[in-house]
């Protein structure tokens, strides 16, 4: 499921050693040529603009072994200095039960659709047996959008790159849990509704093809793909990153913009409206930061000095 999961880990995410909140007005003007980010780093300073305070922009990765999870003593202090942390979704929406629910009564397609009236009879019957063979009953699941089953199916893989669940973890949890812990207050760039809305915007007809190309994915394939993100992500490599994740959007290029490019556009001015307000540590999936159109490029253009932080 190496497309699936490497999409998901988009949807529904910063921090190296903070000198310290005080103003910062320095001037750099971006060129075409300087404006894409070429250095290796997870966590970026974002300065200038009339901010009275720095706020931060941290890559984060949703699915990562325990023993490979490094959040470095300069990320806890840049955390600790910020007033406000803001994920991709609050994660006090995603934890709770109200929020949960409401994904499951939202993962039904509309009017009346099915997986049998998307499929062709052969991936139809090679859909349910996968499905059965993971132990899920396949007449549950015939209203599910494919999308949402794809994420169901895909997180119950057994645990990426041979390791099972309960030693897999997400950088945005472990932040949260110092964060609560903290008190510091939260915020989300999307709501879940938003992001549970994503897929209807794609045609069922597309998701369904997504679904049965990523079942007839092998998982050892699927780990090895997982497995080379993760390695990216612990070289600090964004643009890299970022371009693996727009070369697996293989059968679904053309909501490559739905999925990444609009997303982060969204963002821009929410960002601009939180730093003004008080210092905030932003923590997205790190596929969100480089290329052209990702975060980093886009704030620049507006404006604002976005510097690695070593």
């Amino acid at each position: 499921m190496k497309h699936i999961k490497i999409i998901f880990s988009t949807l529904v995410g910063l921090w190296f050693f903070l000198v310290g909140c005080h103003s910062s007005q320095k001037v750099v003007s971006y060129t075409p040529d300087n404006i894409v980010p070429t250095d290796k780093s997870l966590l970026w300073r974002i300065g200038g603009k009339g901010l009275k305070q720095p706020s931060y922009l941290y890559g984060t990765i949703h699915m990562i072994p325990k023993s490979d999870l490094n959040i470095t003593e300069s990320t806890w202090n840049a955390l600790n200095r910020c007033k406000k942390i803001t994920f991709e979704i609050d994660m006090k929406e995603m934890t709770s039960l109200r929020t949960q629910f409401s994904m499951l009564t939202k993962a039904f397609m509309k009017n009346g659709k099915t997986l049998k009236d998307l499929l062709s009879p052969e991936d139809y019957t090679f859909v349910h047996e996968k499905m059965e063979d993971k132990g899920f009953s396949a007449s549950m699941f015939e209203r599910i959008k494919p999308m949402f089953l794809s994420m169901l199916l895909s997180n119950d893989e057994g645990g990426a790159v041979g390791k099972s669940d309960s030693k897999m973890t997400s950088v945005e949890m472990e932040l949260w849990k110092v964060a609560k812990k903290q008190k510091t207050k939260s915020d989300g760039l999307e709501s879940t509704a938003y992001q549970l809305s994503i897929f209807d915007t794609i045609p069922y007809e597309s998701q369904a093809k997504m679904l049965v190309e990523a079942l007839r994915t092998s998982s050892t394939d699927s780990d090895a793909e997982l497995d080379k993100m993760i390695e990216m992500y612990k070289k600090q490599d964004i643009e890299a990153m970022q371009q693996m994740i727009s070369a697996e959007t293989d059968g679904v290029g053309e909501f490559e913009d739905v999925l990444l490019g609009n997303r982060n556009r969204n963002w821009i001015p929410l960002m601009g409206k939180m730093m003004k307000e008080q210092s905030t540590f932003f923590a997205v999936g790190a596929g969100h930061l480089g290329g052209k159109g990702g975060v980093i490029a886009l704030l620049r253009a507006e404006g604002y000095v976005v510097e690695a932080v070593k």
